[in-house]
């Protein structure tokens, strides 16, 4: 089955070299009416777990962005990709056509392939209007953070409870699952990694500690009847390396594909507990929390108290620590060595100062 966003032609190039300008200018004729492209040229790229470039254009007639991000699926980690985050979640997320309240990368097209399990997004290079992408090794300011736990909460708000179930053009979003393979990670070249950078409380957890037991019982949480706060539409893989900053301090995420329906919780911990140095964490996270609150657009009978959200908060911890020990586990081959130092860093300090195996306690009894 192939479907298609904004193009009538639904045929996905297979490499960059086979964007032609007809087929680009048949992308983005509905955004830029009057564009006639001229030139398709690769001008970066950064294949990770999906195939990204960067594409310079130009025109024959009509004015049209002189630069867009592509992404497609890797071949050679697909099988990755649809077991942690679903390999067309991002394409159909934006195919929906769905209103996304918060600062992200405008989508000229989405098209999915699954009979050749492939997909190709067309976006905007959000660079070319002054965005800075951010990682692990350049933290955000205390108020860069608050722009980005409003947005979450912006977010949230649309699809809180009710919301999401309402609309049929989601309802192929899933709920947030404990995926298979993190309880095979070899902790301990993590642990050696990171040596007494992090708590001792942390060197001593084995994998069955950490993800079968710590990571798996949140993640349960996250949907579990009975929630004091009903699932919503979540971004699912916030951190700040799927962020970038605006020249106005706005905070905008990037790379949709973990998509999930789920508590706020795992939005809202995942980034904020990343996004800032330790230090900057502990002394402003109950503020930012109240700023996540303050933002939520909610009836008042419908807003967690902020006692739901402090323990969920810290509970949330459990996911960012399992996923970078898990992925520092694995040397270099997902990300590079300091971005995940940097991380297990911050999570691990943070499980500490949270107290996050009591929050568990109290979440899942």
């Amino acid at each position: 089955m192939t479907t298609a966003a904004n193009r009538d032609d639904p045929v996905i190039p297979q490499g960059w070299g086979e964007i032609t300008p007809a087929w680009m200018t048949a992308v983005l004729m509905e955004h830029f009416p009057g564009v006639a492209v001229d030139g398709v040229r690769v001008v970066l790229r950064d294949d990770g777990t999906n195939r990204r470039a960067r594409l310079a254009l130009t025109y024959s007639a009509g004015a049209g962005p002189a630069t867009v991000f592509a992404k497609a699926v890797d071949p050679e980690h697909a099988d990755l990709v649809a077991l942690t985050s679903g390999l067309y979640h991002e394409p159909r997320l934006f195919s929906s056509k769905v209103s996304l309240p918060l600062d992200h990368p405008a989508v000229y097209t989405a098209v999915i392939d699954e009979d050749r399990r492939d997909f190709l997004m067309i976006m905007e290079d959000v660079v070319s209007r002054g965005a800075d992408p951010r990682d692990a090794t350049r933290p955000m300011t205390v108020e860069q953070v608050a722009s980005g736990v409003r947005g979450l909460a912006r977010l949230h708000s649309q699809y809180w409870g009710d919301r999401l179930p309402s609309r049929r053009e989601l309802d192929w979003v899933e709920p947030f699952i404990a995926f298979a393979g993190l309880e095979y990670a070899p902790l301990h070249i993590a642990h050696e990694r990171l040596g007494d950078s992090v708590p001792a409380e942390v060197r001593e957890l084995s994998g069955t500690d950490l993800f079968s037991d710590i990571w798996a019982r949140y993640i349960g949480s996250l949907t579990e009847s009975g929630l004091t706060s009903p699932p919503t539409l979540l971004h699912g893989d916030p951190h700040i390396g799927n962020t970038y900053v605006m020249p106005d301090d706005t905070v905008g995420f990037l790379d949709w594909q973990m998509v999930r329906r789920g508590n706020y919780s795992l939005d809202l911990g995942y980034f904020l507990q990343g996004a800032l140095t330790i230090d900057d964490r502990r002394r402003c996270e109950r503020e930012l929390l109240g700023e996540y609150r303050d933002a939520l657009r909610l009836p008042v009978a419908e807003l967690p108290t902020d006692e739901d959200i402090w323990l969920r908060y810290r509970a949330s911890v459990a996911h960012g620590l399992a996923i970078w020990m898990a992925t520092l586990s694995g040397g270099d081959a997902w990300q590079r060595a300091d971005i995940c130092l940097a991380f297990a860093q911050r999570y691990g300090a943070a499980f500490v100062d949270l107290d996050t195996r009591e929050a568990l306690e109290s979440v899942c009894g």
